[in-house]
């Protein structure tokens, strides 16, 4: 059977995948110092535990407003526009990929409010493909979360949906793609955002600081990415078609997208020789997706931005971890203080100059001028320093003081793209 002319009775091999080479689909939006364990440990049910090793509020992950809450008259909103367009990205020189992004930007654009303001995002999806938007740590109401076909209908091309939540809880937070994560995410679909504390921030208490940076770390593997995005592009061009085929749309059920109404229908339809798409006798062998571009903010070195310190200044430094990878961000000649946890302040300050940086966390740390130079500021897991297996490069910048030269320090800037 030739994969662009299906049969009238092939959904029981026809997945989303295919079905979208095929023709076009139409559907609309209408569905549907926080401890975090730094010295912490966790009791089992047989274990006695006579106190906490730090006082703590067992209410303190409650939502501080009530998350399904309206706007009331005259309470202000915010509100962005988003767009879902594929462009171009340069990485390093010479290196250039088709990428989602939101509005044309990779990373998407920063969105900065204060707790407790009402934030609503209108979402424009102009590309082929489907997409949400996950506000990852803001505790929103549920129809809210992004999750496709979770919480809402997946935003197919040309349609938009409209997100309204109240900005909480305050911290360092980000927001991504949830479909299709292992592509849509990688290949760009991620932001921050920045949640400002209603009342004095205690890090800007502790550490008075003026200037702030954002770095979020991420992967890429190009040839996954080229290949997915070739196959969007293809699909965009047949999902057209289908919306002017009758009888293709009539052929178009669940089944078809891999779509279930329980896990007992899926079991079910297994049975009864339904082929899931992770199957080899489907898709063939699985292609294990191979980073080989490591990324601060969209590029790699030497084209990541450096942070710009002065003597005796602070700067915040809020690391996002975009991707799938963990990360291990070192600062040479400095100790930093780690102040915040996935948005929350810790209990109390930790000293560290590595600091582990997992998926989907994040870490808020503070540098201070006291030594003045120009230093690395790197992932130390050496893979990640590498553009496509050459090293220097990927997940890499510098800390560059603007008085060194001032403090008699002698150096002029080389940028090394191969050791």
């Amino acid at each position: 059977m030739s994969k662009d002319k299906p049969s009238e009775n092939n959904e029981e091999t026809l997945g989303r995948r295919e079905l979208l080479k095929l023709g076009g689909i139409g559907l609309g939006t209408g569905l549907m110092g926080n401890a975090f364990g730094q010295q912490g440990h966790r009791a089992t049910a047989q274990q006695q535990v006579s106190q906490w090793p730090s006082a703590f509020d067992p209410l303190e992950t409650h939502p501080p407003y009530p998350p399904r809450d309206r706007p009331k008259p005259g309470e202000k909103i915010h509100v962005h526009d988003i767009e879902v367009t594929i462009e171009v990205h340069e990485i390093v020189p010479g290196v250039q990929t088709h990428m989602f992004m939101f509005n044309k930007s990779y990373p998407g654009p920063e969105i900065r409010v204060k707790e407790g303001d009402w934030v609503q995002i209108n979402l424009k999806n102009s590309s082929p493909e489907f997409h949400t938007i996950h506000w990852h740590g803001i505790m929103v109401p549920m129809e809210m979360d992004g999750v496709p076909l979770g919480t809402q209908w997946p935003v197919g091309p040309n349609q938009e949906f409209r997100y309204l939540w109240k900005a909480q809880p305050a911290g360092t937070h980000f927001y991504h793609c949830h479909v299709m994560t292992t592509l849509h995410q990688q290949a760009g679909l991620v932001g921050s955002l920045i949640v400002e504390p209603k009342e004095p921030d205690i890090v800007q208490k502790t550490f008075p600081y003026k200037r702030e940076y954002t770095m979020i770390l991420s992967e890429l593997d190009t040839n996954f990415v080229r290949n997915m995005m070739s196959e969007m592009v293809e699909m965009g061009v047949q999902m057209e078609r289908m919306n002017h085929s009758a009888k293709m749309m009539r052929e178009m059920n669940g089944k078809m997208m891999g779509w279930f109404k329980s896990k007992e229908e899926f079991v079910k339809a297994v049975k009864n020789g339904y082929i899931p798409p992770y199957l080899a006798a489907r898709t063939g062998t699985a292609m294990p997706i191979t980073p080989n571009y490591f990324m601060i903010n969209g590029k790699s070195y030497p084209m990541t931005d450096p942070l710009m310190i002065r003597r005796d200044e602070n700067i915040r430094v809020r690391l996002i971890a975009g991707g799938f990878m963990p990360h291990f961000i070192h600062l040479h000649g400095h100790d930093f203080w780690h102040v915040c946890q996935d948005g929350s302040p810790l209990a109390a300050p930790v000293r560290m100059n590595t600091i582990p940086i997992y998926p989907g966390t994040t870490s808020d740390i503070v540098i201070q001028g006291t030594n003045p130079g120009f230093w690395h500021f790197h992932d130390h897991s050496d893979l990640c320093t590498t553009n496509n297996g050459q090293h220097p490069g990927g997940m890499m910048t510098m800390l560059m003081y603007e008085d060194a030269r001032e403090a008699g320090i002698k150096w002029e800037e080389v940028i090394a793209i191969s050791s």
